[in-house]
């Protein structure tokens, strides 16, 4: 098997492969051989039809399966032997069997590599979660207007009518509400104090091929849910280029932020055992572990 290899920039590699007539007419051998076993050909039982019958019937599809076989074996053999890392799948182009040899391109982006600087002892500094009666006589405003009550009162009876037996009790729960939502959210602006530290603090090639990947999911399933609100063909033709625009700036920083957490998990040998964790998720309670918290005045 031959191998070239060109470097087309700082990530990306195309991969010329060509497979000699003896490999490809091994596989061919096998594909048939399988194919034998099941062909229901007039005249002959499963097993027993001749070679060149197959061939007059099967040959399209003999061929098909044998070039299946034999690409992603030599591919991971090709990425072996040049000691490449490849961080996503191939792009395979130029198939081309002819004369009993198969030649074929695969075009992949390798594994950056991550230079993080500093990671560990990030200041940061976490809000408060505590509820003012402000907030809470805010929150009861926005659920009078919410129900067109202009010039109800606020008073228990509201109350009742939201579910709660008087107004004192309405707004324990809102209160308790706000603080969970002002607590996830000030966790949630912790760790972008730490992403954005990270950030900074890195330095490495974004891969392409993985922002187009997860651009392509994201597209995909933000334009069914549209599609399940109603919005008809022509409407999600002209929303698909707006959000490809508004998303791609998005995707490449999550990818970013991915492999730079996917770095310090390997520096601190971070590891995932239970389904149930991930690494970023892992790899951040890390870094909050590590980082010098001061709580703030707001």
């Amino acid at each position: 098997m031959k191998v070239e290899v060109k470097k087309v920039d700082a990530l990306k590699r195309e991969m010329k492969f060509e497979i000699p007539r003896e490999k490809v007419s091994e596989a061919m051998d096998a594909v048939y051989n399988e194919i034998g076993k099941h062909a229901k050909v007039k005249g002959f039982r499963p097993g027993k039809v001749p070679r060149h019958i197959l061939i007059n019937s099967h040959g399209q599809l003999a061929k098909d399966e044998t070039i299946k076989k034999i690409i992603p074996q030599a591919y991971h053999e090709g990425v072996s032997q040049q000691q490449l890392n490849p961080i996503d799948l191939p792009e395979i182009t130029e198939v081309n069997l002819k004369d009993g040899i198969l030649t074929f391109t695969a075009t992949l982006d390798i594994r950056p590599e991550v230079e993080i600087s500093k990671y560990k002892g990030t200041n940061v500094e976490r809000k408060k979660s505590e509820v003012t009666e402000e907030e809470v006589l805010k929150t009861l405003e926005f659920f009078k207007k919410g129900r067109g009550d202009q010039e109800v009162a606020i008073d228990d009876n509201f109350a009742k009518g939201m579910g709660f037996p008087s107004l004192e009790e309405f707004k324990t729960a809102l209160k308790r509400q706000i603080e969970f939502d002002k607590d996830r959210n000030n966790r949630m602006d912790v760790e972008n104090q730490i992403v954005e530290e990270l950030l900074k603090n890195a330095k490495l090639i974004v891969p392409q091929s993985l922002v187009k990947r997860q651009l392509y999911h994201r597209l995909n399933e933000t334009l069914k849910r549209l599609k399940s609100q109603g919005l008809s063909e022509e409407e999600l033709k002209k929303k698909a280029e707006e959000l490809r625009v508004g998303l791609e700036g998005v995707v490449e920083r999550e990818v970013k932020i991915y492999l730079i957490l996917e770095e310090i998990a390997k520096l601190e040998n971070i590891t995932v055992t239970d389904p149930n964790e991930n690494l970023p998720g892992k790899v951040m309670e890390f870094l909050l572990k590590e980082a010098k918290w001061t709580d703030s005045k707001v």
